[in-house]
């Protein structure tokens, strides 16, 4: 199999096993209190990452203010945060819908960057993809009713969505050299801590958890599939396709838990979700055009070598 096609199916992998993570999570939900369902699966994802880090790199453990900076961050906000707003919110919405509004990360990213970057400018086709991916999110709401369930919930996803786009970019301000692998691995497990603590000052207990083979598979292929062996590919795939390519599993991502939904939880998506989703995509273009042109020139010469 040549590099290309292997690439290819890396891709397709990864928007399976991060589309269908939603629909996991959705179904693991009957069986956990969301925080500490968030939770337990980062004990675990911790121990693997960490693992991994400690046979793939050099650098197992975070040293110096900076490197442990960059770990607080990503413990905080891409970890603890974005998963508890996420397993919560997931609570009163569709697997599909909640992949949907997440795939609003990265023109999240793009206006954190340019309110909190210096060297970063919006222009007035960046604003107008901006606020299309804001009007997807109200597309997916209820227009009727703000404080209808449905609403709140999506709002909560939308949430966990800023908070890993705000983590991302202050990331980028941190002046560190840590393997990605480890960076991971130990905002792993300060997000699972902070979410354990997080689950008892909102009153779950371990006692709130019924033990299922259903709960227990889907705590299981959080874990191991969507998590250890999802971000392992991903890591392949950022090195090989570098960031803009990548990005695109955050829109190939809702169709996969779509059409998990409907196979295993029978979840059907409105016509309202594949608006919002439109709306989203289209503001991602918008933002991300001149990413995107040299990024299709720079395969298409790759193609021709």
């Amino acid at each position: 199999m040549s590099a290309s096609y292997r690439d290819a199916a890396l891709f397709v992998a990864l928007t399976v096993l991060w589309g269908s993570s939603f629909t996991a999570i959705k179904a693991g939900l009957s069986y956990f209190p969301p925080v500490l369902f968030a939770a337990f699966r980062y004990d675990l994802a911790a121990l693997l990452m960490l693992g991994y880090a400690a046979y793939a790199t050099d650098r197992w453990r975070p040293r110096g203010r900076g490197e442990w900076t960059l770990v607080g961050i990503g413990g905080a906000l891409m970890i603890a945060a974005y998963h508890a707003f996420l397993f919560v919110g997931e609570q009163g919405t569709t697997s599909a819908a909640a992949a949907i509004i997440v795939s609003l990360s990265p023109i999240l990213t793009t206006g954190f960057a340019r309110a909190i970057l210096p060297e970063e400018r919006l222009t007035a086709l960046g604003i107008a993809g901006l606020l299309l991916g804001f009007a997807g999110v109200v597309v997916l709401s209820d227009p009727n009713d703000v404080l209808a369930r449905r609403s709140v919930s999506e709002l909560l996803v939308f949430a966990a969505a800023a908070s890993f786009a705000l983590g991302s970019v202050l990331t980028q301000r941190v002046e560190a050299d840590l393997p990605i692998e480890t960076m991971e691995a130990w905002s792993m497990g300060l997000g699972a801590l902070l979410m354990h603590a997080a689950s008892l000052a909102i009153g779950e207990a371990v006692a709130d958890v019924r033990w299922t083979p259903e709960g227990v598979t889907a705590l299981v292929y959080l874990v191991v599939a969507a998590s250890a062996l999802g971000f392992l590919i991903y890591f392949r795939l950022l090195e090989r396709l570098g960031p803009i390519e990548i990005n695109l599993v955050s829109y190939a991502a809702p169709v996969a838990a779509a059409v998990t939904g409907v196979v295993f939880l029978g979840e059907v998506p409105s016509a309202r979700s594949v608006a919002g989703f439109l709306l989203i995509v289209a503001g991602f273009l918008l933002i991300k055009r001149r990413a995107l042109r040299q990024e299709v020139g720079r395969l298409t010469l790759r193609r021709h070598d």
